[in-house]
């Protein structure tokens, strides 16, 4: 199957011409829903608003919440206009936001105005006398709507103008990974890089636009950007968002309610859902595939998982942020002892040692 040649947004714009009625992102803790005709006029809305904001191509825009819809919108209103999202990760300290705003020259930061115990307002504000780079600071709760006002402006011609300068090899996104041996790690995507990887994490567990996508892992990562967004868009499937950071009910009552085919997590959170499940009976004859990764998981949760969450498809998989992130995954229909005990086989255009 050859790789897909083209930009993040050429490719959500054919999805929209196939399915304009069909759901594209339901974010439950928010009441929002978009089907994907919806779902591109706010991405148009989003991007015209950057371009109201002077963000040129090749800026780097860093997002610094939980999981929302707005957060979604960003990811694709970013690639749609050349300009790089830096993903910044929700429970990073100021000394860590610090250096990842100086590390990457972010100009544009979009933000959560709080979460959990962190103030975020205060966090960039102590943060500027540390940072050059630093212009704007937009957050959800206060200034969003007032940002989304200022692209009105901005005309078609203007914007069709930025993405037609789009290349599919330009850098689209920088992830941190992991500060385990010293300060995290910048890894810079392209196009290419995310939405092949995307693609074909999807054909191996079949998906389609029939498919309704539960994701309660975090979008910084390459977990829910990738596997989870980029992996619904580029085959039509809906993006089904159970709460801004995980808790095993919210997920579980998504999954029921939206009828989901599909769900993610690593094991603790698939340990966590099946510890409710003793406690509460939910409907999850819905599902049928989805994906674990992040760390082993032990045999005997993989069997619970495929008999009483009726998940008989699901895929494990491995890759590295850096690698965009999946490498190998197991293949629906591979001997049972190969599905639990083994990270399955390598994707499509990869070689591996």
């Amino acid at each position: 199957i050859p790789l897909l040649g083209e930009t993040i947004d050429e490719n959500l714009k054919k999805t929209v011409a196939k399915y304009p009625n069909q759901d594209a992102l339901i974010c439950s803790h928010q009441n929002y829903r978009a089907t994907y005709q919806e779902f591109y006029d706010q991405v148009v809305q989003v991007a015209k608003g950057l371009m109201a904001l002077g963000v040129k191509r090749g800026d780097r825009v860093g997002v610094w919440s939980p999981n929302c819809y707005q957060w979604t919108l960003l990811q694709y209103a970013t690639a749609k206009i050349g300009v790089i999202l830096v993903n910044i990760n929700p429970a990073y300290r100021t000394s860590e936001l610090i250096y990842v705003i100086n590390q990457s020259g972010l100009s544009v930061m979009f933000a959560a105005l709080q979460f959990k115990s962190s103030n975020y307002k205060k966090m960039m504000d102590d943060a500027r006398e540390f940072t050059d780079t630093i212009r704007k600071a937009i957050f959800w709760d206060e200034s969003w709507d007032r940002f989304l006002k200022e692209g009105e402006h901005i005309s078609d011609e203007a914007l069709r103008k930025r993405e037609e300068k789009v290349q599919f090899d330009d850098p689209v996104n920088i992830q941190y990974t992991s500060g385990t041996t010293g300060n995290p790690k910048g890894v810079t995507l392209s196009h290419h890089n995310i939405l092949n990887n995307a693609y074909f994490i999807g054909l191996r567990m079949n998906y389609t636009h029939a498919d309704r996508v539960c994701i309660p892992v975090p979008f910084y990562h390459c977990f829910g950007m990738v596997i989870g967004n980029l992996a619904c868009t580029v085959h039509g499937a809906t993006m089904v968002v159970p709460n801004d950071s995980f808790d095993p009910v919210k997920t579980l009552e998504a999954v029921e309610r939206e009828r989901c085919t599909s769900l993610y997590g690593v094991p603790t959170m698939f340990i966590a859902e099946l510890q409710e499940m003793e406690q509460k009976t939910y409907d999850l004859s819905s599902l049928r595939t989805g994906v674990m990764a992040g760390s082993l998981c032990p045999p005997e949760i993989m069997k619970k998982v495929k008999e009483q969450m009726n998940m008989h498809e699901i895929t494990i998989c491995y890759g590295m942020t850096e690698t965009s992130p999946v490498s190998t995954q197991t293949i629906i229909g591979a001997p049972f002892e190969k599905q639990i005990h083994s990270v399955g086989t390598i994707h499509d255009h990869l070689e591996i040692k």
